[in-house]
């Protein structure tokens, strides 16, 4: 569904990617992990059109995107939770979720979102600006549900919650998993990631050292730990 071959990528001088290629399967859900700075958020960006690549080709369901601008990708169904979570602070919640155009008949209805995340129908007439960091996140996994994209990428969604959250966001996860959604994950709780995910990619200074299956990276976790200064 989604095909990364060598992409490459800059901040500056300095090399964000170095040849990075990676594949998510239809229905799977893959994460990206790795220190802070190793450039998982910057492969997100390239992905989305966000960041400017060097090199390198992106490709979604055979279709190779790498000229597209962001606004073509989201069309054609990527949905991208950043890690700052993007709300617009002068809307409502609910007219943040009616924002983007839903692109597949699998998208989530408000109700069923409500029913997911009651905190989101308690706050439907509050303003961005008034939820907390929790909710903010929770709004910007929900978004991109009801837009019903076919890949989903989600940068650090769990970061912030409180545990029962994080609960909710695992649910909502293996929920859109069943719908036949794809999605890659950059999460640094590497429970939670063993917990919802296919295959892991470990990225380190910029490219891609080690693909791992999900039995493997349980077995390793502590190593993986210290590996990610956690």
């Amino acid at each position: 569904m989604l095909e990364v071959r060598g992409l490459s990528a800059f901040y500056g001088e300095a090399q964000a990617l170095r040849d990075v290629s990676f594949r998510v399967d239809a229905g799977e859900l893959i994460t990206l992990v790795g220190r802070n700075g190793a450039g998982k958020t910057t492969a997100l960006r390239c992905i989305t059109g966000l960041h400017r690549q060097m090199s390198g080709t992106i490709a979604l369901d055979g279709a190779d995107m790498t000229g597209w601008p962001p606004e073509r990708r989201a069309r054609a169904g990527l949905g991208y939770v950043p890690d700052d979570r993007g709300i617009y602070a002068t809307l409502t919640v609910e007219e943040n979720l009616l924002l983007p155009p839903q692109v597949r008949p699998t998208a989530w209805p408000l109700e069923r979102i409500y029913a997911t995340f009651p905190v989101l129908q308690e706050r439907r007439r509050h303003p961005g600006s008034k939820l907390s960091g929790g909710e903010q996140q929770i709004l910007s996994i929900a978004r991109v549900l009801r837009m019903g994209a076919r890949v989903l990428l989600l940068d650090e969604p769990t970061e912030g919650l409180a545990p029962v959250l994080v609960q909710q966001v695992r649910g909502m996860l293996a929920d859109a998993k069943k719908d036949g959604s794809t999605m890659l994950l950059v999460e640094q709780n590497l429970r939670f990631a063993t917990a919802v995910a296919d295959r892991h990619y470990l990225i380190a200074e910029g490219r891609i050292v080690e693909t791992l299956a999900n039995a493997e990276m349980r077995l390793r976790e502590h190593e993986l730990l210290q590996h990610l200064g956690v």
